[in-house]
């Protein structure tokens, strides 16, 4: 799989991880366990490592937890959020969360979209120096944040920071994946198929010929390819509970990137 290295330390991630919203958010012991563990197997052995998870994501922290807990793999890239108010309130989650985990120290932990930011900031540079964390991050979701995410992502020192974009959300790319690069800071990210309206869309139609030497045979790896090809991202984390949308996911992962005229047909496809 291709690697990108996180700037603040030189540490090499693999491009495609996993994210846990809504298709991880069933109880251990759920009959949709094996499709899960599937689908964590087959980002294992294509030599992916980062799994993205969340309180505000109902059960997934102990589905993840508890999969990573019962089968050989290679370590994984563990990273959750914190999403809460107050001091007391944002220790006693994080506590929380690597219990469910399984973890005693967390590759990366996150403050979900900007919540009390400042406040758990001042926590977790206490955790990152007592090493049970080991990077920082900030997280949001939509354009509509952006102006925000961007004042944050100036005032202060963060390792990485998450947010969205896709092809038919290019909205990160005027100012927020610009700045990723001057400030040093990795960028995981999310809702890389937007809304999901444009691949269900494009999913009733053929590929088009130039798709095969882009590398892709899927709708999904064409739409993952057009993101990694921005060398402002790090990592890209669909979310997916269906182990065969997970071998579509992957193929992106391997091969040559998109150039600028595979890109400006890729752009066309939304114009």
């Amino acid at each position: 799989m291709l690697t990108r290295p996180i700037p603040s330390s030189g540490e090499a991630l693999p491009v495609i991880g996993l994210g846990t919203w809504e298709n991880f958010d069933f109880a251990p012991t759920a009959p949709e366990r094996v499709n899960l563990a599937q689908v964590l197997d087959a980002l294992f052995a294509a030599g992916g490592r980062l799994i993205d998870s969340s309180p505000m994501y109902g059960k997934a922290e102990a589905m993840v937890g508890s999969l990573l807990g019962d089968r050989t793999h290679p370590k994984p890239f563990v990273a959750t959020k914190v999403w809460t108010s107050g001091k007391q309130e944002g220790v006693a989650q994080m506590q929380h969360s690597l219990k469910l985990l399984g973890v005693t120290q967390l590759d990366l932990m996150q403050v979900h979209n900007l919540v009390d930011w400042k406040t758990h900031l001042e926590t977790l540079k206490g955790w990152k120096a007592e090493g049970r964390v080991r990077y920082l991050g900030i997280t949001h979701y939509t354009p509509s944040a952006h102006a925000e995410l961007e004042s944050v992502m100036r005032a202060a020192p963060w390792d990485f920071v998450q947010l969205d974009y896709a092809l038919e959300d290019r909205a990160a790319e005027q100012r927020l994946l610009p700045l990723a690069e001057e400030k040093g800071i990795a960028v995981i990210v999310n809702r890389p198929f937007g809304g999901g309206g444009l691949i269900r869309r494009l999913r009733g139609r053929p590929l088009p010929d130039w798709a095969a030497a882009a590398g892709c045979s899927s709708w999904a790896a064409l739409l993952l390819k057009f993101i990694l090809a921005h060398k402002a991202v790090t990592c890209v984390i669909p979310g997916t509970g269906d182990p065969r949308h997970m071998h579509e996911i992957l193929e992106a992962a391997t091969g040559s990137l998109p150039d600028e005229a595979t890109l400006k047909k890729m752009r066309a496809l939304t114009d």
